[in-house]
């Protein structure tokens, strides 16, 4: 990089100044809110202190101008950099704990010590716990100890070339070899090739490797088997492991996402995971208690995922809201000085809505944690009941939260103009990151369809006068009205509202269905052919759940914790969430529910008015997410406001700026400008 000296003022914007002094409510209440508590709030910030303090000027944008190779060995050392600091910082605050050490490889902390991303996200969030949740106790002793501090590195290799939502449908092979107790594991083909687990490439000496079990010739199912896959000196691939990594992608450029083809590579029986299924060393086979435990890991990842990706979608709101009231253009009234651009009401729609939405996602993902708490410690007892409810609510909240996270955060790029479109206002990385998780842990569209499936299910089984689980109650209260009550403008109104419409929407998808397969189409074509039905009344499920909880988590119990003017700023984020929520769905509850235009025009008044009242504390609630600036790592949305002497810096460090003319100028340009005409 060019050595450029820094010419960033050190004082704050006067107009985001303003805008904090101008608050209703105590951001650092709304901070300590944010993080659980004041404590947390505290470890939280002498955490980034300690891993921040030592980092160049130039350290979040360097990486842009590396190569691929270059920059992958880059995100290696800064792993192996910060791993002493986070191993020392968990033992000062909290020894014994995995909080910090390995837990700050994959917290937001991560997003400032790795702007690039890392290899070994994978490892932290899904090898690790997942020996840990479906192991032995031996397996867990053996393999857990030792990946949690890294000393073994492991990534889960599910997906394949050619299968990815369809989990069924893999075609890696695990025949168990009863005369030598192992298990044979074959990638058949090159579509059986494992593809896109994240570390793969180069980094992970060890694969959770999700394969078909047989015995015998016998199929038993999907299983997990921890597979070896390189020397634990040399790190050169084992024999029959054909490993290597995927190339460059649209974000997560360090991630180092790999493919995995194996022959005839042996495991010894004890690397299957037999928490719950089981084989003995005669090849006997104990199935899984429940068919659907195998869930629980796409539960736990899919809450991991709606978490990060409401964080992204609310790094991207801090950035866009803070340039916003930095940013001054286009006079309102014509001969008036330029306003702030946050003024501009149609701004305004650009920026507080997704705000709530990842405010609304944040507190949905907090619920499903303690019911994914309660679903394990169930699940160890033997109880499974509740496992098909979570696996569905999960599926609706990974869903939504990256469908409205990605299209907000796309907005919210767009909201920068095009100041938002250089790399180092990093809304392309924060896209890049989040828009990954579209795809995986389940293609959304495939995610809807059995959210859809689930649905008219249970509407089967209300129909038969059966008592719905908690997800579905629903459905009950909904069809026991003849029409919907009155409009009254209140939030208890627009939840019942969502849901009698998504009650309604399974009904027609549940009677489309019937019809389809009493004309004589099989199940499967029927449902194929109800796939539009099936996935609108699925996402309205979801939605109705998200607003629900939303109004359970500001209003409940909890309020009471709060100073008054921190719950009426809040009251007003959920205002706005639930209006914008309803206008947007207008189509499908307009089709069940009777509004009036003057309940259409009070909606659009409501709206506007929301967006007025988040006005004065748009900059300090997005203060209150508590974003370091290493983390945001963008010169538009900078604490202090600086937005063109940072913009400005960030250009002169790039590398073509080291020398006044490119060497292309006297091979290339020059005769070409010389040549005559």
């Amino acid at each position: 990089m060019s050595m450029t000296k820094s010419f960033i003022p050190k004082t704050i914007n006067h107009d985001l100044q303003k805008e904090r002094l101008a608050s209703t409510f105590d951001v650092e209440e709304f901070a300590a809110w944010w993080q659980g508590g004041e404590q947390k709030l505290k470890t939280k910030r002498e955490i980034e202190r300690a891993l921040f303090a030592d980092l160049d000027d130039g350290y979040g944008i360097n990486h842009e101008y590396m190569s691929h190779e270059d920059l992958y060995n880059s995100a290696v050392k800064k792993v192996a950099e910060a791993t002493p600091k986070l191993k020392a910082l968990q033992q000062k605050m909290n020894p014994g704990g995995k909080d910090i050490w390995p837990g700050g490889l994959l917290s937001v902390h991560a997003h400032g010590l790795f702007p690039e991303n890392h290899p070994l996200a994978t490892h932290i969030s899904m090898f690790v716990d997942v020996v840990k949740g479906q192991g032995t106790p031996e397996q867990v002793e053996k393999w857990g100890k030792l990946a949690e501090n890294c000393n073994i590195i492991g990534t889960y290799a599910q997906t394949e070339l050619a299968h990815g939502t369809n989990v069924r449908g893999i075609e890696t092979r695990a025949d168990y070899d009863i005369r030598a107790g192992e298990f044979v594991l074959n990638t058949p083909n090159l579509e059986a090739y494992k593809w896109w687990p994240g570390g793969m490439g180069h980094t992970a000496n060890h694969a959770m490797v999700v394969a078909q079990l047989y015995i015998s010739g016998k199929h038993k199912g999907i299983q997990m088997f921890i597979v070896p896959l390189r020397d634990a000196d040399t790190h050169m691939p084992l024999p029959g492991v054909d490993v290597g990594e995927v190339g460059k992608k649209l974000g997560m450029a360090a991630v180092n996402l790999g493919f995995l083809g194996l022959k005839n590579v042996r495991i010894p029986r004890t690397n299957m995971l037999m928490k719950y299924a089981k084989v003995d060393r005669d090849g006997t086979f104990t199935a899984s208690p429940a068919s659907r435990v195998n869930y629980l890991t796409m539960v736990y990842t899919r809450c991991l995922i709606v978490n990060l990706n409401s964080t992204l979608l609310l790094q991207a709101a801090t950035i866009a809201t803070r340039y916003s009231a930095v940013r001054r253009q286009s006079p309102i009234e014509p001969n008036e000085p330029e306003p702030q651009i946050i003024d501009h009401v149609t701004q305004r729609l650009k920026l507080f809505p997704e705000i709530a939405t990842g405010m609304a996602y944040h507190l949905a993902a907090e619920h499903m944690w303690e019911l994914y708490n309660q679903t394990v410690l169930d699940a160890n007892n033997g109880k499974f009941d509740r496992l098909p409810d979570m696996h569905i609510l999960s599926c609706a909240l990974k869903v939504l939260c990256t469908t409205d996270g990605c299209a907000g955060i796309e907005r919210l790029r767009l909201s920068t103009g095009g100041h938002g479109y250089h790399i180092a206002a990093n809304l392309s990385n924060i896209y890049g990151n989040a828009v990954a998780a579209y795809t995986y842990e389940g293609e959304n569209t495939v995610l809807l369809l059995q959210i859809g499936r689930a649905l008219v299910k249970a509407w089967a089984s209300y129909k038969q006068a059966e008592t719905p689980s908690s997800s579905y109650a629903y459905f009950e209260t909904s069809m026991r009205l003849k029409e919907f009550p009155k409009w009254d403008n209140s939030w208890q109104c627009i939840v019942r509202a969502l849901q009698y419409t998504a009650a309604h929407k399974t009904r027609i998808a549940f009677e489309n269905l019937s019809q389809r397969i009493a004309a004589g189409q099989s199940q499967a074509v029927a449902a194929n052919n109800t796939g539009i039905e099936l996935t609108r009344a699925a996402e309205l499920h979801g939605r109705q759940f998200v607003c629900q909880t939303f109004v359970e988590q500001i209003t409940g119990p909890k309020a009471q914790q709060r100073s008054a003017a921190l719950n009426s700023a809040l009251e007003n984020v959920v205002e706005l969430f639930l209006v914008q929520t309803v206008l947007n769905n207008l189509s499908d509850i307009l089709r069940f529910i009777n509004l009036t235009d003057a309940d259409l025009r009070s909606l659009q008044q409501r709206l506007e008015l929301s967006l007025e009242k988040f006005r004065p504390n748009a900059v300090a609630i997005c203060d209150g997410f508590d974003f370091h600036d290493r983390v945001l790592n963008s010169v538009l949305g900078s604490y202090d406001g600086n937005v063109y002497p940072r913009l400005f810096d960030a250009a002169k460090r790039s590398t073509m700026n080291q020398r006044p003319v490119q060497k292309s100028f006297e091979t290339y340009l020059k005769p070409l400008m010389k040549a005559s005409l």
